[in-house]
C-alpha cells in the first residue's frame, strides 16, 4: 500500500479505538455514582461490582489507544505526552486509582477501609473522564508546541519538539472550549453509566433513581455538548496545503470537513440520533425499555467521536496544531511512523476484530444475568 494509504488506515484504527475509549468511560460515569444511586451499603457493594465486571476493559483500550499512537504516529505522542504530561501524568494516575481500588476494596484486613477506595473510584470519574475530553479537545483548539526535526542532529541536544510554557498541558484548562468538551464527556460518561445500572442491575429502588439522574445529567451534557459543536463548526481551522505541505488557517475548517466529506457527517448525525434515543426510551417508557438504552446511546457515543476523530484529521487538516508556531502542527502526513513500520503493523492489526470479538464474548458471558442483593450474599469473587 502507498504511504499516505497506510497513514489514513491508522488514522481511522486510531479513530476507532478513541471511539470506544469513550463509550467504555460509562465505568468511570457510573462510579461518579457510587453514593447517589448506592444509599446503602449493600446498594453500594451491587454497583462497585456491576462496574467491576468492566473497569479493565477501558483499561486496557487506554494503553492501546495511546500504544497505537505511538507506533504509528510516534512524534504526536512524543510531543503530546512528553510535552503536557502533567496532564496525562494526571489521567494516569487516576486510572491507576481505580485499578488499586477494585483490587483490594474487598480485601480481609483492609486497613483503609471500603471508603477510601470508593473516594478513588469517584476521583477517577470525575478527573479520568473530563481531562480526557480536554486533552482531546485540543486536537481542535491547539497546543503550544514547536518541533524542529534537524534537532535530531544535534548530538549535545537532539529533543525534536519542545513545550512552550510551564503549564505543560494544564494550560489547555483555560481554554473554554477545551473545558466544554471535558464536561460533555463527564456528562455523556454519567449518562452511559446509568443506563448501564439500568441494563445490568435488578433493584427497583435504584431503578427509580437511575431514571430522576438520567434526565439531571442529560440536559448539561447536550448543553455543553452543542456548546462545542457550535465552536467546532463557527472557529477557523489548520488546514494542510496540498502542495508545499504549509500549514495555514482556513475559516470554517472543520465545518468545511463535514460538508466534503459526507460519510462522516452522515456517521455523526446518526451518532447524536443514536444517543439522543438511548436517553429518552428509557425516560419516556422506563419498565419496557430501560435495559435498552445503553445499546443506543452506546453505538452513537462511538459513531459521534469517531466522526469528530476523523474531522480532525483527514481532509488535508492538522490533527494537533500549534498555537506557538503553526508550521509545527502536527498532521498524519508528517508525524507518521515510516512505510516499513506502518506496513508491518499493518499485518498486525488483521488480529483486531480477533480481539474485538473476545472482548464482545467476554462482555455478554459476563453480563448475562443482573446483579442483584440476593447475588452478593450468594458469594463469588467480590470487588
Amino acid at each position: 500500500m502507498l504511504l499516505e494509504t497506510l497513514q489514513i488506515y491508522w488514522w481511522l484504527i486510531i479513530s476507532l479505538l478513541g471511539s470506544l475509549l469513550v463509550f467504555l468511560l460509562f465505568v468511570q460515569g457510573g462510579q461518579t455514582f457510587i453514593y447517589t444511586i448506592g444509599k446503602t451499603e449493600p446498594e453500594r457493594k451491587i454497583l462497585v461490582n456491576t462496574l467491576g465486571r468492566k473497569w479493565e476493559f477501558t483499561f486496557t483500550t487506554l494503553v492501546t489507544f495511546g500504544g497505537a499512537f505511538f507506533a504509528a504516529f510516534p512524534l504526536f505522542y512524543a510531543t503530546s505526552f512528553g510535552g503536557a504530561y502533567w496532564v496525562w501524568m494526571a489521567i494516569l494516575f487516576a486510572f491507576i486509582i481505580q485499578a488499586v481500588a477494585y483490587e483490594f476494596r474487598s480485601k480481609p484486613n483492609n486497613f483503609l477501609g471500603h471508603k477510601i477506595y470508593e473516594w478513588f473510584l469517584i476521583i477517577n470519574g470525575f478527573v479520568g473522564t473530563i481531562l480526557l475530553g480536554v486533552a482531546v479537545a485540543t486536537f481542535f483548539t491547539g497546543s503550544k508546541f514547536s518541533v524542529h526535526k534537524l534537532s535530531l542532529t544535534n548530538l549535545g541536544d537532539p529533543t525534536i519538539s519542545r513545550w512552550q510554557g510551564p503549564a505543560h498541558g494544564l494550560e489547555a484548562l483555560l481554554d473554554w472550549r477545551n473545558v466544554a468538551l471535558g464536561l460533555a464527556v463527564f456528562f455523556l460518561a454519567r449518562v452511559l453509566g446509568l443506563l448501564y445500572f439500568m441494563n445490568t442491575v435488578s433493584d427497583d429502588n435504584m431503578m427509580v433513581r437511575s431514571k430522576k439522574h438520567l434526565l439531571i445529567n442529560a440536559v448539561p451534557f447536550l448543553m455543553f455538548f452543542l456548546l462545542f459543536t457550535g465552536a467546532l463548526l463557527s472557529m477557523p481551522g489548520y488546514s494542510v496545503d496540498p502542495y508545499n505541505s504549509a500549514i495555514f488557517f482556513e475559516p470554517h475548517k472543520y465545518n468545511h470537513n463535514f460538508v466534503q466529506m459526507p460519510v462522516v457527517m452522515l456517521l455523526f448525525s446518526a451518532g447524536v440520533v443514536f444517543v439522543l434515543l438511548g436517553i429518552l426510551l428509557p425516560l419516556l417508557s422506563f419498565e419496557k425499555n430501560r435495559s435498552q438504552g445503553i445499546w443506543y446511546a452506546g453505538s452513537g457515543t462511538i459513531l459521534t467521536v469517531f466522526s469528530l476523530f476523523l474531522v480532525s484529521g483527514l481532509n488535508k487538516t492538522s490533527f494537533y496544531p500549534s498555537t506557538f508556531d503553526l508550521q509545527s502542527s502536527l498532521t498524519i502526513q508528517n508525524s507518521s511512523s515510516s512505510h516499513y513500520t506502518l506496513t508491518i503493523m499493518s499485518y498486525v492489526s488483521i488480529m483486531v476484530p480477533l480481539v474485538f470479538g473476545y472482548i464482545w464474548y467476554t462482555w455478554r458471558r459476563m453480563n448475562n444475568k443482573k446483579i442483584d442483593a440476593a447475588e452478593m450474599e450468594s458469594g463469588g469473587h467480590s470487588y
